[in-house]
């Protein structure tokens, strides 16, 4: 049992979890809406929300009156509690101590056909009181008991062992004997028992005549031998009594298909941020799987367990029906495991006409929006309308665009196809691990592993490839912005007469090299100037020591944190030079020409740069490509772009 301190211990531990709670007031358009924002500012599951109603919506009628549910919620204590593996009072209370019923001990009197009177006592619980003396003897001389051994009688409540002791006798009547009647109903699946109450001098009924009894009606089956036993010690007399239960024939459940995805397309599962705020971008629609991913795995059909009725007849029960592996595209089965289905590649999972299918493209039929949230797929993407502002889309394969990419992030480790053009607003990503394919680019920032191809012009952007940027066509011009490429830059028009926007062509190295080279030299400026502060420092600590033969103990301290700072300094500009000088003899060693050419003019103000040499075009010029010789940069006559600049990805061509 609990005493006083352990419920005062228990009690103040409840009124901390009480002033523990946090509660918020939340609103929403309905009941549902006010309660998943108050679970998500609380960071919990919404089955974990307690909360109350301070003021109910209404939906109003023809759009007036409308009013929004306003409530008051609070992570539920029982939940929480059981979270950091604390219990309630009620199961605080059952691990102190179990909980003991209170009960009275009982006298029970059995006549046995042997014509012996029998006694058996049980021993209180809890609170119960003991079975008393005269009670017992009072039950034997009822049922005309003789001889009673009232000595032995005592000895027996005294230690209420509860079982049947004999302690004297009657004379038997056959004739008054209790008697037991069976029935069983239809379909043989239960059976009762009727017992009449013996007269006097009339035995009981024993264990084991009831089995016999019941044997003699056939119920050999299901026998519910604790209510017999129970039954001889209170008997029920003249009352049926379910004695038997057969047992039923269970069907074994038919073969099914357990699926690791979420095999309903239609379900969105929305993603929470780290504020708790649902981010309606990330709407997990793709489910993207890899190459001999489990996929799904069959569970067998079970056997039929047979049943029998309390006369013991076999029920027959049927087995499940199997059924065959869903095997659809790009899908195989298991070599270990037959039954379980593997992806062939990388892709995005779906069931189509009950196969699993593994799609190495993954279509957006209309535009990347809020109804499609950000991609990211393991494969080709093709969006056959738009992408809108504020979206992203990531493949591991190519990314073809039918229509136009606004203010969007594109990331793909194969090609980019862009059937339309770009306008970034200066804020547009694109990355390519191949090439960019695009009718226009307008204030954009575009990387691509190996070639830029754009039609219509080149605005105001910044672009960085690999190998070659091309402009070609009836508006193929590059007006501002800066562009840089190891091969080659060619385009139509560079420059623009009127416009005041600075336009830079940068040619002959590795942009990435490039920019990595830059960064490091800005490094190594910052360092330099670290360093020079903390030599300033230590010098006139050194010579304030020298002057004075001690420095105050803060000066000490600072001189000798000084000089720690300046060693690592020089660490780091060590190997931010030896990173510098690697990068550089690389760029050095690159055996690209680097030409920046224009097939039909080059309006003054355009930035060449070639390697390391840069010239500002001071006049205008027609037909004609920048080259590098001798250490300076010399125009030329007009040079076409290779052949191979002029090839599409696989399945396109430049128009």
């Amino acid at each position: 049992m609990v005493d006083f301190v352990q419920l005062q211990e228990i009690l103040k531990h409840r009124l901390e979890q009480d002033r523990a709670i946090h509660i918020i007031e939340v609103t929403g358009s309905t009941l549902e809406a006010a309660t998943a924002d108050a679970a998500a500012l609380l960071d919990i599951p919404v089955r974990l929300l307690e909360y109350e109603i301070v003021e109910r919506g209404s939906s109003g009628m023809l759009g007036m009156g409308k009013k929004e549910w306003r409530i008051q919620a609070y992570e539920k204590v029982t939940a929480k509690a059981k979270k950091h593996g604390e219990g309630l009072l009620e199961e605080e209370l059952g691990e102190q101590a179990p909980v003991i019923e209170d009960r009275d001990g009982e006298a029970f009197v059995y006549f046995s056909s042997d014509g012996e009177a029998m006694l058996k006592v049980t021993a209180p619980s809890g609170n119960g009181r003991k079975a008393a003396e005269t009670y017992a003897v009072q039950l034997l001389r009822d049922r005309h008991a003789e001889n009673i051994d009232t000595g032995l009688v005592s000895k027996i409540v005294r230690e209420a062992q509860g079982t049947y002791i004999k302690v004297g006798g009657y004379e038997r009547h056959s004739y008054n004997d209790s008697v037991v009647r069976t029935e069983i109903s239809e379909g043989e699946m239960y059976a009762y028992m009727q017992v009449t109450p013996p007269g006097e001098g009339g035995s009981d009924v024993s264990f084991e005549t009831f089995i016999s009894v019941f044997k003699g009606s056939r119920i050999v089956h299901g026998v519910k031998e604790d209510v017999l036993r129970n039954f001889i010690d209170k008997p029920d007399y003249n009352e049926k009594v379910e004695i038997a239960v057969g047992t039923k024939a269970l069907d074994g459940k038919d073969a099914y298909m357990q699926y690791f995805f979420e095999t309903d397309q239609s379900k969105v599962r929305l993603k929470e941020g780290s504020n708790g705020k649902i981010d309606f971008k990330e709407l997990n629609i793709i489910q993207n799987v890899t190459e001999n991913q489990p996929l799904a795995k069959k569970i067998p059909p079970e056997k039929g367990i047979p049943g029998e009725t309390v006369t013991g007849k076999w029920l027959t029960a049927s087995n499940g029906k199997d059924i065959s592996l869903p095997i659809g595209s790009n899908v195989h089965a298991s070599d270990d495991d037959s039954d379980t289905i593997l992806s062939d590649m990388n892709g995005q999972v779906i069931v189509a006409g009950g196969l699993v299918n593994v799609e190495p493209v993954y279509t957006v039929a209309g535009d990347v929006n809020l109804k499609t949230g950000n991609i990211i797929f393991l494969g080709t993407v093709v969006v056959q309308g738009n992408i809108e502002d504020g979206f992203s889309i990531k493949a591991s394969g190519n990314i073809e665009v039918h229509g136009t990419v606004a203010k969007a992030d594109l990331d793909a480790e194969g090609d980019i196809i862009i059937y339309q053009g770009v306008n970034g607003k200066g804020e547009g990503h694109i990355q390519a691990g191949k090439s960019l394919w695009a009718r226009f680019i307008e204030n954009a920032n575009i990387t691509v592993g190996d070639m830029v191809f754009v039609s219509d012009g080149i605005i105001n952007s910044y672009v960085d490839a690999h190998n070659r940027i091309i402009c070609q066509g009836k508006r193929a011009s590059i007006m501002g912005g800066r562009l840089r490429a190891c091969e080659e830059i060619n385009a139509k028009v560079l420059g623009n007469p009127t416009s005041g926007t600075e336009t830079i062509c940068e040619v002959g190295f590795d942009p990435k090299l490039k920019e990595e080279l830059d960064k490091l030299h800005k490094v190594k400026s910052d360092l330099d100037k670290q360093l020079e502060e903390v030599n300033r420092n230590v010098l006139s600590l050194t010579n304030i020591k020298k002057q004075r033969k001690s420095l105050p103990d803060d000066k000490e301290a600072f001189l000798q944190e000084q000089t720690e700072s300046r060693n690592a300094l020089m660490k780091e500009l060590q190997k931010t030079h030896e990173k510098i000088q690697e990068i550089q003899t690389i760029l050095n060693s690159l055996k690209a020409r680097g030409r920046v050419s224009a097939s039909t003019k080059v309006y003054p103000g355009v930035k060449v740069m070639v390697r390391d040499v840069m010239e500002e075009v001071r006049t205008e010029y027609k037909a004609v490509t920048f080259v590098m010789e001798n250490g300076l940069i010399k125009m030329t006559k007009y040079e076409e772009p290779d052949e191979s600049a002029k090839k599409g990805p696989d399945g396109y061509t430049t128009n």
